[in-house]
């Protein structure tokens, strides 16, 4: 009998010691710097599932076992809160841009780029709120409907940069992509332009907090500590 208690409490103890989060595809890359930071002071483990802000949402009202969302906008979390499955209020933990890329060498000045290519790679709409914000530059850029055509969808901003690379002669990606190993390489006017932030609304990434676990608690305010600010900075983020 006593065997069995250790065993069940053992059991108990590896469990509460994990959380899961969803994590929007932006943030593919630095949501590892963030864990390994998080671990230097705590011994939980952290487990990821990376897809788009709306998928995400949808795997959560389906009672998906999630602790945590990082939604790359405020939309999805605050239907959340609103329906009683998040927990805390939701708040803005990082805000994001949005970058046209090549894989090929040009010369990059502005969207008008768009009209002398063949195919454009972007994030549906849809679900992926940097999907939404490149939809709302081309549109404000009265460059949408005589190119519409030539865009390629992908599921999330991640498949958009795979499709950039390979499928598609532009695509517009996260900024903080282009902070990852693989895309150090790539300069900016020839290989990438920053978008005209006048041109989307913000892109206002928001975190949702889906139960009280002490585990859960712990990375939601360690991800508004300096040292997690510090490291979303280094990746192309705007933090308060």
């Amino acid at each position: 009998m006593k065997i069995l208690m250790i065993l069940s409490f053992s059991i108990i103890t590896l469990f509460a010691n994990e959380i899961k989060i969803a994590v929007a595809s932006n943030v593919t890359y630095t949501i590892k710097p963030l864990i390994k930071e998080f671990n230097k002071t705590s011994n939980t483990k952290v487990k990821v599932v990376i897809g788009s802000s709306g998928k995400l949402t949808t795997q959560i009202r389906n009672r998906a076992p999630f602790d945590i969302l990082l939604s790359a906008n405020m939309k999805y979390p605050e239907a959340l809160y609103k329906d009683n499955i998040a927990v805390e209020k939701p708040k803005v933990y990082a805000q994001g841009k949005l970058s046209l890329f090549s894989y090929k060498n040009r010369e990059l000045k502005d969207l008008n780029i768009i009209n002398s290519v063949k195919r454009v790679a972007i994030a549906n709409p849809k679900t992926a709120p940097y999907g939404k914000a490149a939809y709302e530059a081309l549109n404000k850029a009265n460059l949408f409907e005589k190119n519409k055509k030539k865009f390629v969808y992908a599921e999330n901003i991640s498949q958009t940069v795979q499709y950039a690379m390979t499928a598609a002669d532009i695509g517009f990606i996260a900024k903080a992509s282009l902070y990852s190993p693989k895309m150090k390489r790539f300069k900016k006017d020839i290989n990438y332009i920053d978008v005209d932030t006048s041109l989307y609304d913000p892109i206002e990434q928001g975190i949702a907090v889906l139960n009280k676990k002490k585990e859960t608690l712990e990375f939601y305010d360690f991800l508004f500590s300096n040292e997690a600010k510090n490291i979303l900075k280094s990746y192309g983020y705007q933090v308060n």
